[in-house]
C-alpha cells in the first residue's frame, strides 16, 4: 500500500512576491506598489510586474498583508443616502475602479449630512481597519463634518469646497454651468434665466456662479434666480412661473431633472421647446436624450472623478500629505432643446 506523502517539504511552494519582484527585475516594494494600484510606477514596470505575476500565478496573500500592515484591502466610503443621479454614479463607478485594483468597497450610508453621522460613519470604518475613506461630500454641512476628522487617517473627499484644504476631486461645476449658459447665448438669446438646485450644495453655488460669469462676460441682464431642490416637481414649480412671462425664452437647469420639470410646465403653458423657450440640463442622466425633446446638457466625468479619488486616495495610504485639488472639466452635449429665439 503506497502511502501519499503530504510533508511541508515534498509540497510544491506558492510562489511568493519575491519570486515575481526577481522574474520582473524590480524590488518586492515595487511589486507592492503595482498590487496597491500606486500611481507613481512607470507603466513599462507595471507590465513587466503584471507579465511575471500572470506567469508564475501568484496570488497575494490579503490576510497576511492585512496583519503586517494593520488594514485590510477594503476602502470605505461615506454617502448619504440618496438615489440623487451624481452621487449614485460616482459612486458606482468609483466600486469598479476600486475593484480593478484589487479593493472592495464598504459603504456606510448616512440619513443626512452632518457632524456626527459622518463622524459615525468614519468610526465605523475605521473599526473594520479599511486602507482608506471616501466621503461623498457635497454639501456644506458634510465639508465642516470633515475638519474634525484625525488627520492620520487616508481620507479624499468629493464634491467638498474647492477652498477647503485636504484632498479633494470635484467636477468644475462653474465652468460648466458657464458652458451651458454661452451655448444659449451664442444661440441668440438676449439673457438666460436660471432653476437652482439647494443652495447648501457646492454643485448648485458653482453651477450658478457659471451662470452668472457666462451672463456678466456677455453684458446681458442677470435675471432672479428661481430657487429650487433637484426634484422634477420643483422643477415643475419653477417652470410654471418662468411660462407665465413671456420674455423668458431661455433657461438654464441645474440639473436635468429641474429641466425636465421645466419642459413639462412650458408645455402645458402651450409653450414649446424649443420653438418658444430653449433649456439646458446638468448631469446628462441616461433618460436625458429620450425627453421631449432631447436634452442638451452638461455631462460630468464620474469615470474621471473615481479613477483621480482612487489614485489621490493611494496616495494618501502610502503616506503622502498636504492640499491636493483634482479638478475635472464637465462636456457640453448639444441636443434639440435649444434653438434661436423666435424672430
Amino acid at each position: 500500500m503506497q502511502v501519499e506523502d503530504t510533508s511541508a517539504a515534498t509540497r510544491v511552494r506558492e510562489p511568493a512576491m519575491t519570486d515575481v519582484a526577481r522574474l520582473a527585475g524590480v524590488s518586492h516594494q515595487t511589486v507592492s506598489r503595482v498590487l496597491n494600484g500606486h500611481p507613481n510606477v512607470r507603466e513599462q514596470t507595471r507590465l513587466r510586474v503584471r507579465a511575471a505575476i500572470t506567469e508564475l500565478g501568484y496570488r497575494p496573500n490579503r490576510a497576511a498583508r492585512t496583519l503586517v500592515t494593520g488594514r485590510s484591502q477594503q476602502i470605505g466610503v461615506v454617502a448619504q443616502n440618496s438615489t440623487l443621479y451624481g452621487p449614485t454614479s460616482m459612486l458606482a463607478a468609483f466600486e469598479l475602479a476600486a475593484a480593478a485594483q484589487g479593493f472592495a468597497v464598504s459603504v456606510r450610508r448616512v440619513r443626512v449630512l452632518d457632524r456626527s453621522s459622518i463622524a459615525a460613519a468614519v468610526e465605523h470604518h475605521r473599526d473594520q481597519r479599511v486602507a482608506g475613506i471616501v466621503v461623498i461630500a457635497p454639501t456644506a454641512s458634510a465639508d465642516e463634518a470633515l475638519a474634525e476628522i484625525p488627520a492620520d487617517v487616508p481620507l479624499v473627499a468629493v464634491d467638498g469646497d474647492p477652498d477647503r484644504g485636504g484632498a479633494l476631486v470635484t467636477v468644475d461645476q462653474e465652468a460648466g454651468a458657464f458652458a451651458a449658459t454661452r451655448h444659449l447665448l451664442d444661440a441668440g438669446h438676449q439673457t438666460v434665466w436660471h432653476i437652482s438646485g439647494p443652495p447648501d450644495w457646492f454643485d448648485a453655488a458653482g453651477r450658478e456662479c457659471g451662470w452668472r460669469r457666462a451672463l456678466r462676460e456677455a453684458g446681458a441682464e442677470i435675471p432672479p434666480v428661481s430657487s429650487a431642490d433637484w426634484s422634477a416637481s420643483s422643477g415643475y414649480r419653477a417652470g410654471q412661473m418662468l411660462a407665465r412671462m413671456p420674455d423668458v425664452t431661455a433657461v438654464f437647469a441645474a440639473n436635468d431633472h429641474l429641466a425636465l420639470g421645466a419642459i413639462r410646465a412650458m408645455a402645458e403653458r402651450g409653450r414649446d421647446v424649443p420653438g418658444d423657450v430653449s433649456i439646458v440640463g446638468f448631469d446628462d442622466v441616461p433618460e436625458a436624450e429620450f425627453f421631449s425633446p432631447p436634452l442638451t446638457t452638461v455631462r460630468p466625468d464620474f469615470d474621471g472623478v473615481a479613477t483621480e479619488t482612487l489614485s489621490l486616495l493611494l496616495a494618501r495610504i502610502e503616506g503622502e500629505s498636504g492640499p491636493s485639488l483634482r479638478t475635472l472639466n464637465p462636456t457640453l452635449i448639444p441636443r434639440e432643446s435649444v434653438a434661436s429665439p423666435r424672430g
